[in-house]
C-alpha cells in the first residue's frame, strides 16, 4: 500500500465513523478536520514541485507558535487535535522520505 493510498483509505474510515456520529462532539470535530487535513495533503502530493515535508513541517511549526500564544482552554484543545492529526499525516507521508533525501545528498556530494 502506498501513501496515497493509506490517506484514501483514512478518509474512507473516518467518513464511515463520522456518519455513524449522531451527536456533536470533540470527536466527530476531529473526524472532520482529519478529513480535511488529508485531503490538503494529498492535493499538495499532486503538485511535484511542493516538498510536502516541508509544508507538513512549517504547518506544525505555525500551530505550535499558535498553542504558545493562546490562553483559551478550548482553543488550545482545537489546536492541539489538529497538531496530532499533523503528527500522523507526517508521519504516514515522510517516515520514508529521510533514507531518499539522504541518498540525493550524498550522491550530490560526490
Amino acid at each position: 500500500m502506498n501513501v496515497n493510498q493509506i490517506l484514501e483509505q483514512e478518509i474512507k474510515d473516518s467518513e464511515l465513523s463520522l456518519s455513524r456520529t449522531q451527536e456533536e462532539s470533540t470527536y466527530k470535530r476531529d473526524l472532520k478536520k482529519r478529513i480535511e487535513l488529508i485531503n490538503w495533503v494529498l492535493e499538495n502530493m499532486k503538485n511535484p514541485d511542493v516538498e510536502i515535508c516541508s509544508v507538513l513541517e512549517s504547518r506544525m511549526d505555525e500551530i505550535i507558535i499558535k498553542i504558545k500564544k493562546t490562553d483559551s482552554i478550548f482553543e488550545l484543545d482545537h489546536l492541539d487535535s489538529e497538531l496530532r492529526i499533523l503528527n500522523w499525516i507526517i508521519y504516514q507521508v515522510c517516515k520514508m522520505r529521510p533514507k531518499e533525501e539522504n541518498l540525493a545528498n550524498l550522491a550530490y556530494r560526490l
